[in-house]
Formats: C-alpha cells, sequence, structure tokens
C-alpha cells in the first residue's frame, strides 16, 4: 500500500461533490426513518406486531425490486433512475408526514407507503454504484469511495440522533417530514449533475439483462466467491444484533450502555472511510478479506463477557475494518467489471445484503435457545473465520489486481 495525498483530489471534480452532498443529506434521513417510523406506529396506538409489519414492509419490496433495478440501471441513464427515485420518495415520505400530522395516518397506509420507498431505493441504489465511475476518473475511485462512506457514516450517526430528538420534541410526523426534504436536496443535486451522454444499448427482453448480469457474475470466481462469502457472513454476523442486546440487558448493564458500544462502530466507520481515502492495496480482494477479521471481532469479544471499554474498541475496529473493506470491495468492482454491467452485477451484490442479514436474525435465537447464547456467539465468530479462511483460499483472490489496466501502486 502507499499514501496518496493528504487532500483528496476528487474533491476538485464539480459533479462528485453533487453527488456527495446529496447521498449524504440523503444518508441522514435514511437513518431517521429507522427511528422514526417505528414511533409512528407507537404513536398511532399500534403495538410490537404492528412496528415489525409496517418495518417489514419497508424491507423486503426493497430486497424485491433491487435486481430489477440493476437491468433498468444499465438501460437507461443512471442519473435519471435516481432522480425517479428520489421524487418518488419525496412523494411517499411526504405523504407519510401529512397522514401522521393530520391525525388520518393508519397502520396499512404506513405500510403500503413505506414499501413504496423500498422499491425506489431498490432501483436507486444500484443506479448510485453504476454513477460514480461516470463521473470519476478510474485511478480516483477508491478515494471517492472512501469519502462517501466517510459521509454515509457520518449521516448514519447523525441520523440516528437527529431523529430521535425531533420524535422526542415535535413528534415522528415531523422527523418523516425532514425525510422528506432530504430527498428533495438530493434530487436537485442529481438535476445539476451533467454525466456522459448515455448510450443506448440494443433493446433485448428483461429476462435476458438478467441472465446476462448473473452470467457476469458467474463467469467471474473472485466476484461470485465473495459475493458467497458477503451472504454467508452477513447471516453470521446477526448473531451481534439478535443476542448482543440481550446480553447488554442481562450483563453489561441495560440499553444505554450498548448504544455506547454500537456508537464505537459509528466512529469506526468514519475513520475507515478516511483511511481508504489514503491508502490503495496492491490486491485488494485479499485485503477485504483479512479485515474481515477486525469485522469480526466484537461478536469474540461479546462472546467472552468483555468489558464494555473493550467491546468499545471492538466495534472501533470492527467498523474501521467494514467501511474500509466495503470501499476497497465498491472500487474493486467498478474498475473490474464494464461499465454497461455495472449497475446488474452491483444488484446482485446488494441482494446478497438485503437478503441473507434478516435470514440470520430469524435463526440466531432458537440456536442461543438450544446452546446458549455464549457458546451461540463463539458458534457465528467461528464460522466467520472459516468462511474467511475459504474466501482466502480461492486462487483468483490473490491473482486479481488493483485495477484493470492501471499500474500497482
Amino acid at each position: 500500500m502507499s499514501a496518496l495525498r493528504v487532500t483528496p483530489s476528487v474533491l476538485r471534480l464539480r459533479d462528485f461533490r453533487l453527488l456527495l452532498l446529496g447521498q449524504g443529506i440523503s444518508v441522514l434521513g435514511d437513518r431517521m426513518i429507522t427511528v422514526a417510523l417505528a414511533f409512528a406506529v407507537l404513536e398511532i396506538g399500534g403495538g410490537a406486531g404492528e412496528v415489525g409489519l409496517v418495518l417489514a414492509a419497508a424491507t423486503v419490496p426493497m430486497v424485491a425490486s433491487v435486481l430489477a433495478g440493476g437491468v433498468v440501471a444499465d438501460r437507461l441513464p443512471r442519473r435519471r433512475v435516481m432522480l425517479v427515485a428520489d421524487v418518488v420518495r419525496v412523494a411517499t415520505q411526504g405523504t407519510m408526514a401529512t397522514l401522521l400530522l393530520t391525525g388520518a395516518a393508519e397502520t396499512w397506509m404506513l405500510a403500503a407507503l413505506a414499501g413504496a420507498t423500498g422499491v425506489a431505493t431498490g432501483f436507486f441504489n444500484p443506479a448510485s454504484t453504476g454513477l460514480l465511475p461516470q463521473i470519476v476518473p478510474s485511478e480516483r475511485l477508491q478515494e471517492a469511495n472512501g469519502l462517501r462512506s466517510t459521509v454515509v457514516a457520518a449521516g448514519e450517526i447523525g441520523g440516528l440522533v437527529v431523529s430521535g430528538l425531533i420524535v422526542a420534541a415535535v413528534g415522528a410526523g415531523w422527523a418523516i417530514a425532514v425525510d422528506a426534504g432530504t430527498f428533495v436536496v438530493s434530487a436537485l443535486c442529481l438535476v445539476a449533475i451533467r454525466p456522459p451522454k448515455h448510450v443506448p444499448r440494443e433493446p433485448t427482453s428483461f429476462g435476458a439483462d438478467l441472465r446476462e448480469g448473473f452470467h457476469a457474475v458467474r463467469s467471474r470466481r473472485w466476484l461470485w466467491a465473495v459475493l458467497a462469502y458477503f451472504a454467508v457472513g452477513n447471516m453470521l454476523w446477526s448473531a451481534w444484533a439478535a443476542l448482543g442486546p440481550i446480553v447488554a440487558d442481562r450483563e453489561l448493564g441495560g440499553a444505554d450502555v450498548w448504544g455506547l458500544v454500537l456508537a464505537g462502530t459509528g466512529v469506526g466507520s468514519l475513520v475507515g472511510g478516511l483511511v481508504a481515502t489514503r491508502l490503495r492495496p496492491r490486491r485488494p480482494v485479499v485485503l477485504v478479506a483479512l479485515v474481515e477479521g477486525l469485522f469480526v471481532l466484537p461478536l469474540a469479544f461479546l462472546a467472552i463477557g468483555a468489558h464494555v471499554a473493550v467491546l468499545l474498541v471492538g466495534t472501533f475496529l470492527g467498523g474501521l475494518g467494514l467501511v474500509f473493506g466495503m470501499t476497497v470491495w465498491e472500487s474493486t468492482m467498478q474498475r473490474h467489471i464494464p461499465a454497461g454491467q455495472l449497475s446488474r452485477v452491483s444488484s446482485f451484490d446488494w441482494f446478497v445484503s438485503y437478503t441473507f442479514t434478516p435470514i440470520g436474525l430469524a435463526i440466531w435465537g432458537p440456536v442461543a435457545a438450544l446452546v446458549g447464547i455464549h457458546t451461540a456467539l463463539w458458534i457465528a465468530f467461528g464460522l466467520v473465520l472459516a468462511s474467511i479462511a475459504a474466501l482466502l483460499s480461492v486462487p483468483d483472490i490473490w491473482r486479481l489486481p488493483a485495477a484493470a489496466g492501471l499500474p500497482e501502486r
């Protein structure tokens, strides 16, 4: 690895600055809705079941639409796809806020609007991955992704805090109204961006386009090996989310202490994004696999019943490793996948991330009931390490250079 410039030169690019601003504000709103939507259901008299229903309604359509979103983003101008998605989210979140503020909201309305928002997000994300290489030179992609990861991490931290404050002060409806406003900012930034002119492809069927995207993944062993690892890793890592709060409640001191522990992930994510703007690995996918070892440390610390201070160090290192690794991974895909297939390939990446985490959340409770919480955490930790070793055993992982056609540094 070698150090890059202290001030990332990618910030000199006007279109990138606009994209960074828009997505940073948008992520702030996304994280606000995570808190506000649950409290919105409670405000209209719903219980735990209704909260779960509405949150599921926000997630399932996103999973169902992301592969279609990849196909559409490879067919049409990606900026246009993102802009339409933002306009839809302004409408859905604005309507939701209006219903709550006027006292007309019902649970089924919130679920339907949350589902429409999820569909729009499923189209937005693959288009976003594909747009970045259109406005940023290949040699600056990791700087750009690192800065974007840093801004996203800051937005996630700020969104949770701001949402909690707004909900407590004036109610969930106003928090969701602010969320709608963040999508307005994102849309205005997209309107101002001027990417290269879109070159239409020969028309083919939706199924043919989707199969071509799948073939693009299957034909690259390094790619499908990493996606398979992400599927397994997300499922195993869900043990932290499912069992961690129980350990916190029984052994660490409660929800406030758990919130402090989780804050370490946010701070580590900020640092990880900044580090990613400075370093360029010679063997990027090898590095992605190795830093996953940092990401999994909190599982081991929780399993041994470590002190809160040790857990905080673990979550900091985990957040750093996660964001640094994901930044390198996204940059690698953008450099090695042909532009006309990039959104479809990234949609499979998004699909894996969306799908296997809830599966893990569903299984770790029963596993812990069978073998005990700490044993279940050790099982998850051991299996993640085994999956990292399996990923590193793939020869293509070691052969993939930093970037096709670029000198390694």
